[in-house]
């Protein structure tokens, strides 16, 4: 059995709740792995349509299921992955009123600043540890907050609600695809780490960039902002 998890951990990963928000190319691979390792329930939530553009990148979705939704696109390639887990399908855009249940991570898989924001403060205001990741052109990124930890950054600790929103995005820059799976696949071992009780083993307080043209990781620590307007 695997050092530091063992049969409890996976006890623990087969009753766990995780919220997956956005079914594209950080949520294809994030998804597919956490499906693939027992988690007990997925809750997907993308209001997107699945296009044939989408395909290079976003590997949860195929051919087959271009027009789909990709909450229902999604929910068929990962109930062939595992049969057994619950998958939740909420194929609307994300807001504060739409969740009211309990998660015990959510990952943020989304490419829209507004978005991010608002995941950031549900999670501040139910103390649910998110797992954010990006990734544009060759450069990912990736970090975990988790305001259960004492001085643990929230996402607006890093990024001002404020700011002009970025403009650029996967469809109008490009992004290398397996930097994407990378990114996803990354955020998936956080969510696993959370849920087995390997906190302090997370990126909470860090900011990990990678370089997928040098294949270069850099670490970045974390400062909470005692004036931010989110987690002040």
């Amino acid at each position: 059995m695997l050092d530091n998890f063992g049969f409890e951990g996976q006890e623990k990963i087969g009753c766990a709740r995780i919220a997956i928000i956005g079914l594209g190319g950080l949520g294809s691979a994030a998804s597919m792995y956490l499906a693939a390792s027992g988690v007990g329930e997925l809750v997907l939530i993308d209001d997107d349509i699945v296009d044939l553009s989408n395909l290079q990148r976003q590997i949860v979705h195929n051919e087959s299921e271009v027009g789909f939704k990709k909450v229902v696109s999604a929910k068929e390639s990962l109930s062939k992955i595992n049969s057994e887990i619950k998958i939740t399908q909420i194929g609307k855009k994300f807001s504060d009123s739409l969740l009211e249940d309990k998660f015990d991570v959510i990952l943020d898989c989304t490419d829209n600043f507004k978005t991010r924001q608002e995941i950031n403060s549900y999670c501040v205001k139910h103390g649910t540890p998110l797992v954010s990741a990006a990734a544009l052109q060759w450069t990912g990124h990736i970090a975990t907050f988790d305001l259960r930890k004492e001085n643990s950054p929230c996402y607006a600790c890093l990024y001002d609600p404020s700011d002009v929103a970025p403009c650029e995005s996967c469809a109008t820059l490009g992004v290398i695809s397996p930097l994407l799976g990378i990114m996803g696949s990354f955020q998936a071992l956080e969510a696993i780490k959370l849920i087995v009780g390997s906190s302090e083993q997370t990126l909470c307080g860090q900011l990990l960039k990678f370089d997928a043209f040098t294949s270069m990781w850099e670490r970045l620590n974390l400062n909470r902002n005692p004036r931010c307007s989110v987690c002040k």
